[in-house]
């Protein structure tokens, strides 16, 4: 038998809207505030779902506090209270 367990968490991170080849005038037309100099800030949420067969020793689909280490470590510590345009390589300009 196969169920799904989920696990919520939130994160806040900020960023900026910015394309470095425009004038500032044209990424304020394009982007708006988003283009604040200043940043500006998201609350996350997310929703971790994970589908599997019911281990008949332990009742679990996955150990729950496992789940919760690997979403703390892969992800809230990552990205909570970063600026996803510096702290993040994967997001830079």
């Amino acid at each position: 038998m196969k169920t799904t367990i989920c696990r919520e968490a939130h994160f806040n991170a900020c960023h900026r809207a910015h394309n470095p080849n425009w004038s500032e005038q044209k990424n304020k037309e394009v982007f708006g505030i988003y283009n604040n100099a200043n940043y500006h800030d998201h609350n996350f949420r997310q929703i971790v779902k994970i589908t599997g067969a019911i281990d008949p020793e332990t009742g679990y689909v996955m150990d729950m506090k496992v789940l919760g280490t690997i979403i703390r470590d892969e992800i809230e510590s990552r990205f909570d209270h970063k600026n996803l345009n510096h702290d993040c390589p994967e997001f830079e300009d």
